[in-house]
């Protein structure tokens, strides 16, 4: 049933509470009324329990014993059944365990990266089908693994929960390995040319072969972003469609 308040106590005529409150609208809400739904447990609610007991085929007692129910803030997904057939699910015995029915991307980085790592930033997800889907970065936090051998060191990484600006695109996934890529920092309008094109000189730093008919010549750049296998460059008279030379 949808509450916030859990269930700590069995419900029976006579109690009034927040819990019989809560109680009270899911019973409405199920269609067992003839009741006011407000604090008190009434006759009329026993009635209405006694109903929502023959539908399930439990004893009709009038009355939710404690345990009978478990409260949620909202719709859940049940991810795990924890207890076997005909085992005693007393003193705090777990049953089973659930998870929100919304999906969302769990994402680990590097300490060394945790600039990228940062609420409100906006990241791309490639589906397992390939697809590509905008998301969000809706929270971080720093997770620490004890080490699993004697004598190990412990490691550090922070993780991000991401959300889908399109949760259709994971319809139909329960749990699957995505690719997430965060941005860095962003250029627009610049030269690029390929890694592979920059050459060390002599003299230091970088440069690349221009390539002008059946001559070329050596013009130093300096060195921008790093993306895709490409590089960004300014300097000499470098323009866009200039031909530069691949080493080999």
């Amino acid at each position: 049933m949808y509450g916030d308040v859990p269930a700590y106590r069995t419900l029976h005529p006579g109690l009034t509470g927040a819990d019989v409150r809560q109680l009270e609208r899911n019973l409405k809400a199920l269609a067992h009324g003839g009741f006011t739904v407000d604090k008190t447990y009434t006759w009329g609610t026993a009635i209405a329990v006694r109903r929502w007991q023959k539908e399930l085929g439990l004893p009709q007692t009038g009355q939710v014993e404690q345990g009978r129910v478990v409260f949620a803030p909202g719709r859940i997904r049940v991810d795990t059944v924890t207890a076997g057939v005909n085992q005693s699910t007393g003193n705090g015995q777990e049953v089973l365990r659930y998870t929100g029915t919304g999906r969302q991307v769990t994402a680990r980085v590097e300490v060394s990266k945790q600039r990228l790592a940062r609420k409100g930033v906006k990241v791309r997800v490639q589906m397992p089908g390939g697809k590509k889907v905008a998301g969000r970065v809706e929270r971080v936090s720093t997770v620490v693994e004890q080490p699993t051998d004697p004598g190990g060191q412990a490691e550090t990484s922070i993780e991000t929960v991401i959300s889908l600006s399109d949760p259709k695109a994971a319809a139909g996934i329960e749990a699957a390995v995505v690719m997430v890529s965060f941005t860095a920092a962003k250029r627009e309008d610049v030269l690029t040319v390929p890694v592979a094109a920059l050459v060390t000189l002599a003299e230091g730093g970088y440069g690349v072969e221009v390539v002008e008919g059946s001559t070329t010549h050596y013009v130093k750049v300096e060195t921008g972003l790093f993306a895709n296998g490409r590089v960004e460059v300014t300097g000499g008279a470098l323009r866009e469609g200039t031909t530069v030379g691949m080493p080999r």
